[in-house]
């Protein structure tokens, strides 16, 4: 590793009590989805005090902000988020279920391990703009909340704020350390609120209008869409309003809230349209209103090759976390606390590489390993997975890669209590102080390889040429669900 990365990425250490305690103190915050106003003036202050040039708010996001640093090209984005979940609080380095606060909020997704990751990242690459001289290149560090049900970066990219970069990096926590690759699922979310007529059920029924009936009349007719929808295409429903709770009243109120996927956004939008479709005729069925309110949207990501190449050398170079046998021994117990476990191997590439896959199951001893402190082999994929995230949105817009650093104990479920234990703890500062090298190792590489940018920049070309579709609409705001 050359002189001056070494001595950008030490400074990294020499920052590691105030990286781990903002991880910490957002972790103690526990603040849900666009609420983030403690985690995002944590990061504002400490941000400046590192000498970064902070804008809040960004895309009329009132906890979304943007931390500068430098001048020209290239302008290297990377990217934080610090929302957490509700139901989730749980005491740190704990291995039963005890909420810390009760029916409190908890990192179960490690975004305070986010954030600060990416922060760690975003100063050593501000060492090295330093040490390069002024019209060397810019980095920003985009404070993006609301990742759990507010989409802020799909808002920001409607708003051509991604536009601004040559390409972005992020991280996310995980129990594997990986590149990401491949895509996933464009997801959009409406709400649906119906208004009818209040009556009594029996003495009255024919004065009534029913919101219920209509919530009812909108599901059933989208079970009937199911089977003129594609096979990758998706579509869920929760009833966040049934009216009230008096079965002799025709119930006046009622809201239900649906999710629309399908891989690529243009798609997902024709689907919501018919959506939309329905729950226009099932108010006129029942002679009720109905209003929708959008609540977030998302489009798939575009992998990168270059970019994720990129980051996997620099991943290898800088190394993976390596634990105490105080800290495998809590990890051991943490895990014994999972009650459904997986049968599949760690990592998203085994089902896809079979020499992978061989190297997880030795290396993982079987899947049984606590932690899984190795690397797994870089594979490229353009499959389509489950899941959805607003670094889609990102990705259609600018060159964009993510990794995985192990940051949970192995087979830990997404959205856990097992994962808020965990992220507070010396395994959860490991795993920012590595990501934040690996981040920061990459977008250095940026800058001094010039023929790796350009190469990231004609993959992306090429894959996005079909044009960027935003599922978010122009005049939609961030909101939140039943407010």
């Amino acid at each position: 590793m050359e002189t001056i990365k070494k001595e950008c990425l030490d400074y990294i250490d020499e920052k590691k009590d105030v990286i781990t305690n903002v991880s910490d103190k957002v972790w103690e915050y526990a603040e849900l989805s666009l609420m983030e106003f403690q985690s995002a003036k944590l990061y504002c202050q400490v941000l400046k005090e590192e000498g970064f040039q902070v804008e809040t708010p960004v895309a009329g996001i009132e906890t979304a902000f943007k931390a500068s640093y430098g001048s020209g090209k290239p302008v290297i984005g990377i990217l934080a988020e610090y929302d957490a979940l509700s139901g989730l609080s749980q005491k740190a380095g704990a291995t039963e279920r005890e909420e810390l606060v009760k029916d409190g909020c908890g990192h179960g997704c490690g975004h305070n391990m986010l954030g600060a990751g990416s922060m760690a990242a975003a100063f050593a690459v501000k060492k090295y703009l330093e040490k390069q001289g002024e019209g060397h290149g810019t980095v920003i560090f985009y404070g993006c909340p609301g990742e759990e049900g507010g989409a802020s970066k799909a808002f920001m990219a409607r708003d051509g704020v991604w536009k601004e970069l040559d390409a972005a990096l992020t991280w996310h926590p995980s129990d594997v350390n990986q590149v990401t690759s491949g895509t996933c699922n464009t997801c959009i979310q409406t709400e649906y609120i119906f208004k009818g007529i209040a009556s009594h059920a029996s003495g009255a029924p024919e004065f009534g209008r029913s919101a219920l009936d209509a919530v009812e009349i909108m599901n059933m007719g989208v079970q009937f869409l199911r089977e003129h929808m594609p096979d990758s295409a998706r579509i869920h429903y929760a009833i966040t309003d049934a009216g009230g709770n008096s079965p002799n009243v025709v119930q006046p109120h009622a809201r239900v809230l649906y999710m629309v996927r399908s891989k690529l956004a243009k798609d997902a939008l024709a689907l919501q349209a018919r959506v939309d479709k329905i729950a226009q005729a099932a108010a006129m069925m029942t002679e009720t209103e109905v209003r929708q309110q959008f609540i977030d949207g998302c489009s798939n990501t575009v992998p990168n090759r270059a970019l994720e190449q990129l980051l996997w050398d620099n991943f290898n170079e800088v190394g993976v976390p390596t634990y105490t046998d105080e800290e495998m021994d809590y990890a051991k117990k943490l895990m014994a606390s999972i009650e459904v476990k997986s049968d599949s191997l760690p990592g998203s590439a085994c089902d896809e590489d079979e020499a992978i896959a061989q190297f997880v199951d030795e290396k993982s001893e079987h899947g049984t390993r606590a932690m899984n402190d190795f690397l797994i082999p870089y594979h490229y994929s353009d499959r389509q997975r489950a899941g959805s995230t607003d670094v889609g949105d990102v990705s259609w817009l600018t060159p964009t890669a993510q990794i995985n650093v192990s940051s949970f104990v192995s087979q830990s479920p997404g959205h856990s209590w097992q994962n808020v234990s965990c992220g507070h703890t010396s395994i959860g500062h490991k795993s920012v102080i590595t990501a934040g090298k690996v981040l920061a190792a990459a977008a250095m590489d940026l800058y001094e390889k010039p023929e790796v940018l350009k190469a990231a920049k004609a993959e992306f070309e090429k894959k996005t040429k079909g044009g960027y579709y935003c599922p978010v609409p122009k005049d939609a705001v961030p909101v939140i669900p039943g407010q």
